[in-house]
Formats: structure tokens, C-alpha cells, sequence
């Protein structure tokens, strides 16, 4: 009896915790920096510097795009002219970003999102760890 109230609370402790699809949408707009890759093999590489940060930006019709953006010291950035299309559709409880360019088309699944970090894990079962980037301004 012991047994199944603590199976029992602690399967609502999990998914209490856990973010529903829809509500990560909110914190995926904006710049995001690169902090950590977690590789399928179990390797980890961390970032402590980063030239490019990410810009997402996501319309009302869960369609945007992802662009690799070049900060500089004055707040302003520096980009080419590609960008990936992405598209958002929650499956199987999942939030899922299709991409899209002109080479290629993949998926990735955002595990976790909100105002300060944004986990995503890929294809190949790598999970990226972001952090919101904060520009340093130099006048």
C-alpha cells in the first residue's frame, strides 16, 4: 500500500512539472547562444565563447525561421542572407520544429523552454542547451 501512494505521488510530481507543448511556444522568439551539446555517445561539449548566436523568430501561424547572427560591440548584428524556414506542430505531447532549406529538412523536439534556456534534442538524440543571449554593448 506504502508502495503504490509513493509510485503515485511521485508520478504526479513528474507530471506536474512537466511544460505543456503549447506554453514553450511563447519563449522560443528572440536571440539564443549555445552553452552545451550533450552527444548521444555520451561525450559533452560546452561553449563558453560564441561568435554566432541564433535568431528565432516565430509568426502567428507557428511558421518563422532560424538565422545564425553575428553580434558586434555596438548591439547591432552582422548576417547573411540565409536562413532555415521552421515550422511548429505539437505531436504526441511534443513540440516539434521542422526545418527547411534549400539542401535539407530535419527535426528537432524542444524538451524544455522559458525566458532564460532552451533545450532542443535532434535527430541523432543530441540535446543543445541554450542560453538567452544578452548583448555587450561597448560605446
Amino acid at each position: 500500500m506504502k508502495k503504490n501512494i509513493f509510485v503515485l505521488l511521485v508520478s504526479i510530481i513528474v507530471f506536474s512539472c512537466s511544460q505543456k507543448p503549447k506554453t514553450l511556444i511563447a519563449h522560443l522568439d528572440g536571440y539564443w547562444e549555445i552553452e552545451s551539446v550533450s552527444l548521444s555517445n555520451g561525450a559533452k561539449k560546452d561553449y563558453n565563447v560564441n561568435q554566432t548566436v541564433d535568431y528565432i523568430s516565430i509568426g502567428d501561424n507557428l511558421k518563422g525561421f532560424r538565422k545564425k547572427m553575428n553580434p558586434r560591440f555596438d548591439g547591432k548584428y552582422e548576417t547573411s542572407k540565409d536562413s532555415e524556414i521552421l515550422e511548429l506542430k505539437i505531436e504526441n505531447d511534443s513540440l516539434n520544429l521542422y526545418y527547411s532549406t534549400e539542401f535539407s529538412k530535419w527535426k528537432e523536439t524542444v524538451l524544455m523552454a522559458n525566458k532564460s534556456q532552451l533545450k532542443i534534442i535532434n535527430q541523432n538524440n543530441d540535446v543543445y542547451l541554450y542560453k538567452r543571449f544578452i548583448p555587450i554593448i561597448v560605446e
